[in-house]
């Protein structure tokens, strides 16, 4: 399970850079959850979208990486899920946020 944490901690990193933070080297959970934090207050809100939007999402895996902080090393199989449930969140808002929002037709 250890080899699976370090995993999961390493793609939240990569995606914590994507959204434009300053990874430290070897980040412990709680730094990424402040990075992804500011990263959804950054997010566009596009209401309408189908799903959630990317702040949304975002904030979602915020609060699934507090969780696995909370719980630290007292059950590995739930800190795993938690992680891995703010990984496939922050995915969506990630794909969200580079397709263009879609275009609104004027009536006349």
């Amino acid at each position: 399970m250890a080899a699976g944490h370090g995993r999961r901690v390493t793609q939240l990193g990569e995606a914590a850079a994507r959204w434009g933070g300053q990874v430290p080297d070897d980040p412990g959970i709680t730094e990424l959850a402040d990075l992804l934090e500011a990263a959804a207050d950054d997010a566009p809100d596009r209401p309408g979208t189908p799903g959630h939007s990317p702040r949304a999402l975002l904030a979602g895996a915020v609060e699934d990486l507090r969780a696995a902080a909370r719980l630290g090393g007292l059950l590995p199989a739930v800190t795993l899920w938690h992680l891995q449930r703010a990984i496939d969140q922050e995915h969506t808002a990630h794909q969200q946020h580079t397709v263009p929002a879609p275009r609104q037709e004027h009536r006349r």
